[in-house]
């Protein structure tokens, strides 16, 4: 019975890890720090090479890929839908 109860106590514990590491995926902690981060390298890049306005042009890729990332869930939730039928 300790056996069980002990396979029981990890499915759990593996359970309570799995819904934190998809409340972190999902979070919009982790969108801004994925935004931030990829801004300042872009900037950083953009200013080793001598591009005009480093910090004003890295905008723009930046939210180019925010928004992918953004927009993910949607076609996840489409592509579960139509084409992963099971």
């Amino acid at each position: 019975m300790a056996s069980l109860e002990e396979r029981l106590s990890k499915i759990e514990q593996r359970n309570a890890k799995v819904e934190s590491d998809k409340a972190w995926e999902t979070s919009y902690t982790r969108r801004i720090l994925i935004a931030t981060f990829t801004y300042l390298a872009i900037s950083l890049y953009f200013y080793a090479i001598n591009l005009p306005n480093p910090w004003l042009n890295a905008i723009v890729p930046t939210l180019g890929f925010l928004l992918s990332t953004l927009t993910l869930h949607f076609f996840k939730k489409i592509w579960i839908i139509k084409l992963y039928k099971k």
